[in-house]
């Protein structure tokens, strides 16, 4: 249960950061440059590097079921969820973001512009919370494997 406390708490504070920030940059014009990065507003009608825009209308769809096929194998498998709380708490907060985006401004709100040296893709806050996540699952992954071989 004390996982499942700071799993929401993780999850409910990253996931009104990011809707607040959206917001100010949706409908305050918030955008800022600078001379290695700028805070610009960019929807993205798809995913990473607006890969599946050609899905734009359905992919919200399309991710929404994903993220229920995902909330029903954690149901089932809850020493996973226990394990991985806080990087599921993260890549939920980041992804339920993204598609609540596509449901209100009909596409991802991005904002992040990196363009020093070389120019990279246009993501937001939700993004780098999913890439985290995914970069702990990963550490702990490497972990646990290190720590059977020496068993």
């Amino acid at each position: 249960m004390r996982q499942f406390k700071i799993a929401f708490f993780i999850f409910i504070s990253i996931f009104i950061i990011d809707q607040i920030v959206k917001y100010g940059f949706a409908n305050l014009g918030w955008d800022a440059n600078g001379s290695v990065m700028s805070l610009k507003l960019a929807y993205n009608y798809g995913v990473a590097f607006s890969m599946l825009s050609f899905l734009a209308e359905y992919l919200k769809y399309i991710q929404l079921f994903i993220v229920i096929i995902g909330t029903i194998y954690l149901l089932k498998n809850r020493d996973i969820f226990y394990k991985y709380h806080i990087p599921i708490a993260l890549l939920y907060a980041g992804g339920l973001s993204n598609i609540l985006d596509r449901f209100t401004y009909g596409a991802v709100v991005d904002y992040f512009y990196w363009h020093y040296m070389f120019e990279f893709a246009i993501f937001n806050f939700a993004d780098v919370m999913i890439d985290l996540a995914v970069v702990i699952i990963i550490i702990m992954q490497i972990k646990e494997s290190r720590k059977q071989k020496n068993i």
